[in-house]
């Protein structure tokens, strides 16, 4: 079919064609045979509504297979199954019309009370990039566009329409904009969607910085870029600043706001056309869009769910090896989760699923007739008698060789629109659990929830399978995985920390007066857990199986493009079949210029292994990926030194390490007056130049004043001593052994040497 062309349409008919013309679609302009698309939500199933749209999910939607949310699919931490999802995905949105699938979110877990965690795989970076491009790839080899979101540093509910995240530079780009980077490099999602939120006092969707500075002249990002559904504040000043596409349809308002602007000369003409053509571009490639040669086949995605939700399953904790199960075991299955499950999140991303697997129904099956018992023990509203329900719970325990115990957060604990504020399971399903471990120790915890929850009973019982939302087919998945039928390889892509007060977060979340403070900067998650050496209840990465890993020593060398590779032989050494994660972290304590976290996630790999079976994990790390920000450059830099490179199954189970030596890149930034001592020392050309010429200087002073033995000093010792110093001010402390010519000279000395 024929391009559309921008320069074809009316100056009223660009504008409306960069505002939706309702809640779903984009405006068609029938004079120019120009159709209208239609975008609709995500992230992990669709969801079309089929009668009054509203972005809250409140109104029905059509079928549709509910995959295994973010919060679960990120612990699988393997990008083929994260593509897999998005095929399936692509191919329901084929059937329904849709053009653009709205997802995914990617957003960092700065702080587990963030009401919309659900929806984001990880507190790491790397995950959400890995994890996101996959998907993206997935859904737009359906020819089916994706939307990544939400643009950028949204990281928390409340007040989300006009917070401030107040963010410096290193961090906005090492921790917040790193995994956007990464998915728009690497996939070209076909759209981006602004979020409501300023950032450092400028709307997203009015800062040409973020929309075409960084997304579009730096990362080549080429598609469009939407808004969040009512994120536009100004949209004469937005569209300029990179914003295409208005959503929903402001009803013909702000469309007349522009042409009044181009009219009266406030908005140049050619931001309109190049807002319009990208527009047009995105529904011509719409129409490319090839039909279904059949139905897809709702048996297969409810199949592929419950695989999917299999891998995402994270088992915590198995002393005694009281897993999995076996159908002769007589179990008491406890909890109303179990018959009812919870298994997405709220909001816009609600999807109506084709079926629902219960745990319960799903035990029976596997387990021997006769040997599960039920017990509710709790209503999901807390209308319940409670005493009642604990007393046929423990009852039940107590004649069943093992209890497991559902429990989790109830729906109007996490939802789109508002954040929590504990992180605390109900205190009656805590009771609960009290009671059933002293009639039955054998207890297994089986948890349903979207964000993590502080386990106070992690020494009180012998096993606990962290299920988070599962998804449609998640029943099925949470018993095979009790069974055995499936061995678990899930791992933790945020840390469970003892308490709330831990997070780094603490203190500096919400905010307050419209403003967000990101005061722990870039140590996120684990890197902060880490650093400060905080205990936690499971750490980032962990996840255990019914098997056993043994790791060899690894191996580390720069490549000849300047990429570090990085290997180990990694050994089933169990029973039975296993999937292992492996993590691959780098650290570089010798840093002189900015704080780093002691190790940060670099690489993951998934290998399945037969028992017994043996193979050597090779893995290569871009050179750029062990760069930091430096906001002297406003660019990435690799600090040279020696770089220890640690291979394990968590950030804290480490089982094998090895040191390289890596060339970094020479900063050259220019030498002033006001560049401090240390600073020239440490560089790696300037550094000789000035220390030859403090070590002329015949003396130093003594910190209260007093003259100082410059032979007993040393140039050495005088950076000690005045390393903080502008090396302007040397001629003040130097008793006039070192003047303003001299200082221009070994100025411009050690410019020249850079230069």
């Amino acid at each position: 079919m024929a391009e559309h062309k921008a320069t074809d349409l009316t100056l009223e008919e660009k504008a409306a064609l960069t505002s939706g013309a309702d809640f779903w679609t984009t405006e068609a302009i029938e004079r120019a045979d120009v159709p209208s698309v239609m975008v609709t939500d995500g992230p992990y199933g669709l969801r079309k509504q089929a009668g009054a749209s509203d972005n809250l999910g409140l109104s029905e939607s059509v079928p549709a297979t509910c995959f295994p949310p973010a919060v679960a699919l990120g612990s699988s931490l393997d990008p083929e199954l994260a593509e897999q999802v998005g095929v399936a995905l692509g191919e329901e949105c084929r059937a329904e019309d849709v053009a653009v699938l709205l997802g995914p979110a990617i957003n960092i877990k700065r702080s587990p009370l963030c009401g919309r965690n659900f929806e984001y795989y990880s507190e790491d970076p790397l995950v959400s990039g890995e994890l996101g491009s996959a998907f993206v790839r997935g859904v737009q080899s359906q020819g089916v566009g994706t939307s990544l979101k939400h643009f950028a540093a949204n990281n928390q509910e409340q007040d989300r329409m006009r917070i401030s995240s107040e963010v410096d530079a290193r961090t906005l780009r090492e921790i917040y904009l790193r995994g956007f980077e990464r998915v728009v490099r690497e996939s070209q999602p076909w759209t981006v969607m602004c979020s409501y939120n300023k950032i450092n006092g400028v709307y997203a969707s009015e800062d040409p910085w973020l929309l075409t500075t960084v997304l579009r002249d730096e990362w080549g990002f080429e598609g469009l870029v939407v808004s969040d559904w009512g994120a536009v504040n100004d949209r004469v000043v937005g569209l300029p600043a990179g914003l295409d596409l208005e959503m929903p349809s402001s009803g013909g308002r702000t469309d007349a706001q522009l042409v009044a602007a181009v009219k009266d000369g406030s908005l140049d003409e050619s931001f309109l056309d190049i807002a319009a053509q990208r527009v047009l571009d995105l529904v011509d490639r719409a129409q490319l869009r090839p039909a279904l040669a059949e139905p897809w086949s709702v048996d297969a995605h409810h199949a592929l769910a419950r695989e999917v939700a299999r891998r995402c399953l994270v088992l915590l904790k198995n002393e005694g090896g009281l897993l999995p199960l076996q159908p002769s075991t007589r179990v008491a299955v406890i909890g109303e989760f179990a018959r009812t499950p919870r298994f997405q999140g709220g909001g816009s991303s609600h999807i109506n699923p084709t079926r629902v697997d219960s745990a319960l129904d799903a035990i029976r099956e596997l387990a021997d007739d006769g040997r599960v018992s039920f017990a509710p023990g709790f209503t999901l509203d807390g209308s319940g008698d409670s005493e009642a329900l604990t007393a046929e719970a423990v009852a039940a325990a107590s004649t069943a060789e093992v209890a497991v115990v559902f429990l989790g957060l109830p729906d109007f604990e996490e939802s789109e629109g508002y954040d929590r504020t504990h992180i605390n399971l109900p205190a009656a399903q805590l009771e609960l659990l009290k009671a059933v471990v002293a009639a039955n120790p054998n207890t297994v915890v089986v948890l349903s929830n979207g964000a993590v929850v502080a386990l106070p009973f992690r020494d009180s019982v012998p096993a606990i399978l962290e299920g988070w939302l599962l998804g449609q087919a998640g029943g099925g998945a949470t018993a095979d995985v009790l069974y055995g039928v499936a061995n678990p390889s899930g791992r933790l892509t945020e840390t469970i920390p003892l308490r709330l007060q831990d997070n780094p977060s603490y203190g500096n979340f919400p905010g307050e007066l419209g403003k967000v403070r990101y005061g722990e900067g870039g140590l996120v998650g684990y890197r902060w857990y880490d650093a400060k050496d905080i205990e936690v209840a499971f750490p980032f990465g962990h996840g255990l199986s019914y098997t056993t890993f043994e790791y060899a020593h690894p191996t580390a060398r720069i490549l000849a493009n300047g990429n570090l590779e990085v290997g180990v032989r990694v050994t089933n050494t169990g029973k039975v079949a296993g999937r292992e994660i492996v993590q691959v972290y780098t650290g570089f304590a010798g840093s002189s210029v900015v704080e780093r976290a002691p190790r940060e996630l670099r690489k993951f790999v998934s290998v399945q292994l037969d028992a017994g079976e043996s193979r050597q994990v090779q893995v290569e790390i871009a050179r750029n990926d062990l760069a930091y920000w430096d906001v002297r450059v406003d660019g990435w830099i690799v600090e040279g030194g020696t770089y220890r490179v640690e291979v394990g199954a968590s950030s804290r189970d480490i089982r094998g390490s090895a040191e390289v030596s890596i060339d970094g890149d020479v900063l050259n930034i220019p030498i002033t007056r006001e560049t401090a001592i240390s600073e020239l020392v440490a560089h790696p050309v300037a550094g000789k130049i000035v220390s030859d010429a403090l070590a002329l200087l015949g003396g130093a002073p003594a910190e209260d004043g007093g003259e100082a033995d410059a032979s007993a000093l040393g140039a050495e010792s005088l950076v000690k001593l005045m390393g903080s110093l502008p090396v302007g001010r040397l001629i003040g402390f130097s008793g006039g052994q070192l003047t303003d010519e001299m200082l221009d000279h070994m100025i411009e000395a050690a410019n020249a040497a850079i230069a």
